[in-house]
């Protein structure tokens, strides 16, 4: 099963969790220190909160897919349709591996196509590398856009 992925940005990460939590009837799949997701099965959508003071509420859309079979495909139909995209391999973002491809609308709306590796959801086993943690950083705030 496929789902939409919403990621938006909050200034509070606390009062956001409460208000998704009571709108979707459901608890939180993965909290982290300002980051948190929602895997919804009705609607089928992954909420993602980004606790960020950005004026935008859009941090960036995407679709979660079951495998890295899936993602390649997407990604050589996109690049067979003429779109600009970026790659990213086994990256660590928003506490979880994943494969994805991105792309950018012409409005300037980033969409990934993605599916998760590894989900870590224990902290621990995030990689202890400094990259890995500034990539980590930087994809669950501002996500790559393709070029």
């Amino acid at each position: 099963m496929s789902r939409v992925q919403l990621a938006i940005n909050v200034p509070n990460l606390k009062e956001a969790l409460d208000f998704y939590s009571r709108l979707f009837a459901t608890t939180p799949h993965k909290v982290r220190s300002g980051y948190a997701n929602f895997e919804i099965d009705e609607p089928p959508l992954k909420l993602v909160l980004v606790e960020s003071d950005s004026a935008n509420s859009l941090n960036h859309l995407g679709v979660e897919v079951q495998s890295p079979t899936e993602v390649d495909i997407a990604h050589k139909r996109l690049a067979a349709a003429g779109m600009a995209t970026l790659a990213e391999d086994r990256v660590v973002c928003c506490h979880a591996q994943q494969d994805k491809v991105w792309v950018t609308a012409p409005d300037g709306v980033r969409w990934e196509i993605y599916t998760i590796t590894d989900d870590l959801l224990d902290p621990r086993q995030a990689p202890e590398t400094d990259e890995a943690r500034e990539t980590d950083e930087e994809c669950c705030r501002t996500p790559m856009a393709a070029s």
